[in-house]
């Protein structure tokens, strides 16, 4: 600002905006003081760097009302995580599911997490073929941030909200439900 502006060759922009030109520092600073404002250094990586002639408090209060604007629209983004088993019920399905829609639609990322469990360990198709059919349900809804993964005794997956929007609820199919249930079944 004002004297301590280290380059001697600058663009210079007047108060409302009109470019003055490239100047010499102290030219732009002896208009600055005509009209009783200050030189304030706006880029000084461009090539000539740019000076504005305004007031500078008045200058820091903008600045600080479009950072508290931008804080105010800024949305924090959450990972949600929802818990499964390869041998869900039904209905416990259909509750994770709808949970998870409001998180979509709260705009917060989820990750499903399939958790195994002793010999479970053998039959981790369960697991991988549950995150594909809740992955079908939701459809173009969702967008999948990160794809299944095996870690340690779970299977994790992420999504987002995808282009789909979020106008319908998510009910668990019958053959999700039927097709991990006869699975888990039928190797116990």
């Amino acid at each position: 600002m004002n004297l301590n502006i280290p380059n001697q060759e600058m663009l210079v922009i007047d108060a409302e905006g009109n470019k003055l030109g490239v100047m010499g520092r102290d030219a732009a600073l002896r208009i600055a003081h005509e009209k009783n404002l200050d030189l304030i250094e706006i880029a000084s990586q461009a090539k000539p760097p740019v000076a504005k002639i305004l007031d500078y408090q008045k200058f820091k209060y903008e600045e600080s009302k479009k950072e508290q604007i931008a804080k105010r629209n800024a949305k924090d983004v959450e990972l949600k995580e929802i818990w499964l088993s390869p041998r869900i019920a039904e209905h416990d399905l259909q509750t994770r599911l709808r949970r998870a829609e409001e998180f979509l639609h709260d705009g917060h990322k989820i990750l499903f997490r399939v958790k195994f469990k002793g010999r479970e360990m053998a039959h981790l198709e369960f697991g991988f073929n549950l995150i594909k059919k809740i992955q079908e349900g939701f459809g173009d809804r969702i967008v999948t941030e990160r794809d299944p993964k095996l870690e340690g005794r779970s299977i994790t997956v992420i999504i987002g909200r995808g282009k789909g929007g979020h106008e319908k609820k998510v009910e668990a199919t019958p053959s999700v439900i039927s097709n991990t249930v006869e699975r888990s079944a039928g190797s116990s």
